[in-house]
């Protein structure tokens, strides 16, 4: 949300080195629980390096809501902003560098920048972004077969399929790893017809 906006506006440096002091660098295993389902939220997240998912526990087992890659920032966002248990867990997915800038700071760096115009906008862009974003996955899950949005990915986010590991694909995908392999098996074998 924050940190990673420095490339277009390097105007506004002294704000972004103001707040450096503040925020935390870890090198992290994958499988670190960074925000756990039920606690709230009290860093920013900024990826230098690695990949982290958002997930929560259905029953038992793990729904994908979500991947993040380098230069991508997280929090859950309700939970940060409204004080109350975080719907869902943050873990990395592969090793990682990450940047965590308490909820404070996060929040007086929000307030300062607010009071450039540019920046509002591209907030309001930023937002209006993830936004459709989210709602086009959720008209996917409705409208789309498994297969449909497993093609959407290998389309549109290859990166997912290359990094991510299988488990964690089905999940995001809403099927079990075994119906995930079906899926591969079937397009492998369209595209063998070619």
């Amino acid at each position: 949300m924050i940190f990673h906006f420095r490339n277009k506006f390097p105007q506004l440096n002294p704000f972004w080195d103001k707040y450096l002091p503040f925020q935390k660098r870890l090198d992290i295993p994958a499988k670190t629980i960074l925000l756990k389902e039920g606690k709230v939220s009290q860093n920013y997240i900024f990826i230098e390096k690695g990949c982290v998912r958002a997930f929560f526990n259905n029953n038992g087992d793990d729904k994908t809501v979500q991947f993040f890659f380098e230069n991508e920032g997280l929090t859950s966002f309700d939970s940060f902003t409204n004080n109350v248990p975080s719907l869902i867990t943050i873990e990395t997915t592969e090793p990682s560098v990450i940047y965590l800038l308490p909820k404070q700071y996060a929040l007086q760096l929000v307030e300062e920048l607010t009071r450039e115009p540019e920046f509002v906008q591209l907030m309001l862009q930023m937002f209006a972004q993830r936004q459709m974003h989210y709602m086009n996955e959720f008209f996917s899950f409705i409208r789309d077969t498994p297969e449909q949005r497993y093609l959407s990915l290998l389309t549109n986010r290859p990166h997912i399929i290359q990094r991510v590991p299988q488990h964690y694909i089905a999940s995001y995908l809403g099927v079990s790893t075994v119906h995930l392999s079906r899926i591969k098996s079937k397009i492998a074998k369209g595209n063998a017809h070619f």
